[in-house]
């Protein structure tokens, strides 16, 4: 952990223990260290809430259920933990990490011996979100592709190497992030947000067939939009596509809506007005 985020918020969880950042340890033989196996959520924290637990604790329950992860703490359990690692910190605005991977076990691939469980929870300083003015990033188009469908698309596993290679492609190229394309060259999703277009009073928004992550900011769009005057059409796209739509978003848990305006160096469609609804639509009210 860097310093300014221990000085901000220098308590952490491990396996329910609450303690100084720089004295939790992780054993070295640790499954999620060793191979990503694990699973996480990252989570809002408003006004000293956790926001949208319910729909992170679903998504977190049915990923380790599906890597078939055993002795997992129950919901309950884990937000007592957030809820008493917020009030240790005194967080106001922050951002929640939630990570619980397989635990140490024995060296290969086979999971069998494994456990138990390893659980941290951290907190770190979260981006300034103004409900009336979305961030606006550039995007890269990323070399690397994403694998279409499959069981692993729907769960938010710690193997996330493709995603940092792409990172760093953008980083290097000083943009905000990267555009993820699928083996037939449809736009997908970028590194830690899901995609949508404005095109012709519609949003739009790739399948999860396309390799998508079940986004909880993209699902929450899904619901609103429609009472927004703004239906939602789930289809693939191109990104030469993309370039013709009248705006594009990007919706991830820590910003709310980011608003596209340049994908490759070329400038995209804007819809000030269109964003800016979205955007607010998409902060914390009651948490």
């Amino acid at each position: 952990m860097t310093s300014a985020n221990t000085d901000a918020f220098p308590i952490v969880c491990l396996n329910g223990e609450f303690l100084p950042a720089h004295q939790a340890r992780v054993s070295i033989f640790d499954r999620g260290f060793l191979y990503g196996d694990s699973v996480f959520e990252t989570l809002r924290v408003a006004r000293g809430e956790l926001c949208w637990w319910t729909a992170h604790a679903e998504r977190l329950e049915t990923g380790s259920a599906g890597l078939g992860f055993a002795g997992v703490p129950g919901r309950a359990e884990l937000r007592c933990w957030a809820d008493e690692l917020i009030r240790r910190n005194a967080a106001t605005e922050a951002l929640l990490r939630l990570t619980i991977s397989r635990g140490p076990g024995p060296r290969g691939y086979n999971p069998r011996g494994a456990g138990p469980p390893t659980v941290a929870l951290t907190l770190h300083p979260a981006p300034e979100c103004r409900p009336g003015r979305p961030t606006a990033w550039r995007l890269i188009t990323s070399q690397y592709r994403l694998p279409t469908d499959g069981p692993l698309t729907r769960v938010k596993h710690g193997a996330r190497l493709l995603q940092v290679v792409a990172r760093a492609e953008a980083d290097a190229a000083g943009v905000e992030d990267a555009l993820l394309l699928d083996a037939a060259g449809g736009a997908v999703e970028t590194t830690g947000a899901n995609l949508f277009w404005l095109a012709e009073g519609k949003l739009g928004t790739p399948p999860l067939s396309s390799g998508v992550l079940p986004g909880i900011t993209r699902a929450r769009l899904l619901a609103l939009a429609p009472g927004l005057g703004r239906p939602v059409v789930e289809m693939s796209i191109l990104p030469e596509e993309l370039r013709q739509a009248q705006a594009v978003f990007l919706t991830l848990t820590s910003r709310g809506l980011v608003e596209v305006v340049e994908l490759d160096g070329r400038p995209l469609g804007r819809s000030p007005d269109t964003a800016a609804q979205l955007h607010r639509a998409l902060q914390p009210g009651d948490v």
